[in-house]
Order: structure tokens, then sequence, then C-alpha cells
């Protein structure tokens, strides 16, 4: 295992093993709620099901392989309700299209990978946008988690209302919320899988579905989603913005992964020249999505989950080549997969994007000035409100520009602001 550098990180082949299984538990959810929430854009389950487990287990080899870090990749929650919620059923743009977008995003970041443009879009972005812009996909997945649930209902009235506890499937999906709250509040590895688990059984018990028959299968086709992406469809003026929206959103969602588990397991230390491993792990990740626009599913990245591996001593990337071996599992899983009743995977969307909103208390608005006050408020409060995650992000660089040039603090808006502020109201300009 000289390859790994196991004693250089101060780590075993039986650490990493446990380490790369508790990763595995903790992130296994993405496999099923991603082929539930492709499927609502039309794609295949079953085939979605498959390209996921693939993805993730070519992506997580990939990156413990490249950069040896013990960061698992997979598609990333997000950006997958923003390709089935926002593109295909809020713009009606074909999934096959919408595949071509990601495609594209992926190419940008492949090539972006090799130059200093990340770093320099990130530090020309205020922090505290940088934060909206999480809390804001938070409060999208969240809104999308309790409209499917059916807690969160259409009103001609007040345009959303509350839903009928009454019904028994609305019922489940409260209890499911109840229990992945519960079961991540205490820590629990695979906090997300028992709560969906427990959720199915007893949904099954009171007529929500049927308890498979059979466990494992043989892997289902992807052929009906394999290389079907509309890259052509995608080249257009109009989509431009979707494509720097999902760029930019797994940059930051990259990042502010890295960092955070990275600072736990002392990687991509700065001070360290020849620690190439950051660079490595932001070229895996885009090449994994760039790959899975190919197999046929969203936008790839780095999971947060990683984390509970580094918490079980995983320090190399033999914890996320260990990771993807445990996935190939999932391959065989589907008719487990689909007799989970659907109110027991979307309470999923809603804690995490509780999880992603928390960014929001990282921002002082006590000490924030109007534009980042505004800015930030219309990245939040517009992404969910309008189905999409490019018109949060749009709306909130407007107004943070305008308002910066109403009090002549020119001094703020770097190139960077500028540049994403002239995209911005492309987005206004093009929205018809």
């Amino acid at each position: 295992m000289g390859y790994f550098k196991l004693k250089e990180h101060n780590t075993s082949v039986k650490t990493e093993l446990t380490a790369g299984f508790t990763t595995f538990l903790t992130m296994m959810y993405i496999v099923p709620v991603n082929g539930f929430i492709l499927a609502d854009a039309g794609l295949p389950m079953d085939a979605v099901v498959t390209a996921t487990a693939i993805i993730t287990i070519l992506a997580t080899l990939l990156s413990g392989m490249w950069s040896n870090t013990p960061i698992a990749m997979s598609v990333g929650m997000g950006l997958n309700a923003y390709f089935s919620y926002g593109l295909v059923l809020g713009m009606k743009i074909p999934w096959q299209t919408a595949l071509g977008i990601v495609f594209l995003s992926g190419i940008l970041f492949v090539l972006l990978s090799f130059t200093n443009f990340r770093v320099w879009i990130m530090t020309s972005i205020p922090m505290a946008l940088r934060r909206a812009i999480s809390a804001g996909i938070g409060t999208f997945i969240a809104f999308i988690g309790l409209k499917q649930m059916g807690m969160i209902v259409n009103s001609d009235a007040t345009l959303v209302g509350l839903g009928d506890f009454s019904n028994t499937n609305v019922f489940l999906g409260a209890i499911g919320l109840v229990l992945a709250f519960v079961f991540y509040a205490y820590k629990l590895k695979g906090a997300f899988i028992f709560s969906i688990a427990i959720t199915s059984i007893i949904g099954w018990i009171f007529g929500i579905g049927e308890a498979p028959k059979e466990f494992f299968s043989a892997p289902a086709s992807i052929e009906p989603i394999l290389m079907q992406l509309d890259i052509a469809s995608a080249l257009t003026l109009s989509l431009f913005p979707v494509v720097i929206t999902f760029l930019i959103t797994d940059m930051f969602d990259t990042l502010g992964t890295l960092t955070g588990v990275g600072t736990r397991a002392n990687l991509f230390q700065e001070n360290n020249k020849d620690d190439k491993s950051l660079q490595k792990t932001l070229e895996a990740d885009a090449v994994a999505t760039v790959g899975g626009s190919l197999l046929g599913v969203s936008t790839t990245t780095s999971f947060i989950e990683s984390a509970s591996g580094v918490e079980q001593g995983g320090r190399t990337g033999l914890t996320a080549v260990f990771t993807a071996a445990f996935f190939i599992l999932t391959l065989f899983m589907l008719p487990l997969f689909k007799s989970i009743p659907s109110n027991a995977i979307y309470p999923v969307l809603v804690v995490v994007g509780v999880l992603m909103f928390s960014e929001l208390g990282k921002i002082n608005f006590e000490k924030a000035d109007l534009a980042t006050s505004a800015g930030a408020f219309f990245i939040v409060l517009l992404m969910p409100l309008t189905f999409s995650i490019t018109n949060g992000i749009a709306a909130g660089f407007v107004t943070y520009t305008i308002i910066k040039l109403a009090k002549n603090e020119r001094e703020d808006l770097n190139l960077g602001v500028i540049l994403l502020t002239l995209i911005s109201l492309l987005v206004f300009v093009l929205q018809g």
C-alpha cells in the first residue's frame, strides 16, 4: 500500500477500510434518492439508479487513486433537484438538453481546474453572498421536499398552503421527517438510510407501497439514458446563464466540502507547496461531472459525508477506494430501492436543505451593509419562490451591484462581481 503512503498519514489498511464503510453508510442514500428525483424529470428510474451507482463508484475511485484523499463523490444534492424541478419541469427543457447543460458546465470546470480561475472567482465574490447561495439552495431543495411530500400544496388564494396531514401518505412523510431529524441529531452513522428504511417499513405495514419480494437483482441497463445528452440544444445564448450557474454552484459545493473535510483531516494545506491534492481533487470532480452527464445523471460533486469517514480515521485515497468498492452492492439493490415509498425519500431533501441553510447563520447581518443584506435576502428568497437557483443568484448579484453603485462604493465591485452581474442581467433579459 505504498502508493497511498499510509505510514506517512499515520493510518492503516484496517482503519481505511472502516472509514470507507462508514462513508458508504452515510451517503448510500444518494442512489435511491437521486433515482426518485431524476425520475420526476422523466428519466427511467431503473436506469438512473444504475447510472448513479456507476458514477459514484467511478468518481470515488478516481478521487482516491488520482488525488489520494478520502473524498467520495456522487451526484450532488441541490443541482439534481434544480435539474429536475427547475430546468425540466420548471423551464420545460427536455432532460436530454439538461444533460447537455451539465456536460458543458463540466467541460468548463475541467478547463478551469487547470487555471487559477476557481481561486479568482471564489475570492471575488463576497463571503456573505457565497454563504447565501448555499443557504438559498438549501431552502430550494427543502421546499421541493415539502412540496413532493404534500406538506405544502398549491393555493389559489395564497399561492401555497398547508397540506392535509390526515392523508396517510402525507402523515408518512411527516414520520420520515421526524425520524431523519432525530437520527441526524444523534449523529447516527447512516442516519438517512435508517430513516428511509424505518419509514418504508411503516409505509408497507399500512399499505403505502409494497414490500419487495426480492432484495437483489441484476443491474438495470442504462441504455435509455446513456449518451442521450443533447449538447447542440444546450449551446444557446438563453441557456448560457444556466450553464454558468451549474459551474459556479458546483465549484462552491466542491470547495466548501473540501474545506470542511480538509480541515478535519489536515488536508489541502496551502503552506505545503508539494501538496497537489486539492488541485487533483478538483480535477477529479470536474471529470466526474462530464462522465456523469454521458452516463445520464446530473452534476457530480464531492460529498460532505466524506467527513464521517475522516472521523473514523480515514486519511488517504484508500478510504475512497474502499467506499467505491462497497457501492458495487448498490448495483444489485434495484428491487429494494424501487419498493421504497416516495414519502420515505423526500424527507431527506428537507433535512439536507436545513443543513445547507445553516450557512446563513454565519453571516453577520448586524455588521453587514445594505447591499450585502439585500443581496443575500433575494438569493435565499427567490430560489424557492421562482423554482430556480439561477434566478436567485442573478437577483442577488444585480441587487448587490445596484446598491453599491447607488452608494458610490465602487471599490467593492471587482471584476468578478461585475462579470457575474452582467451574466445575471442576461438571465432576466433572456427570461422569455
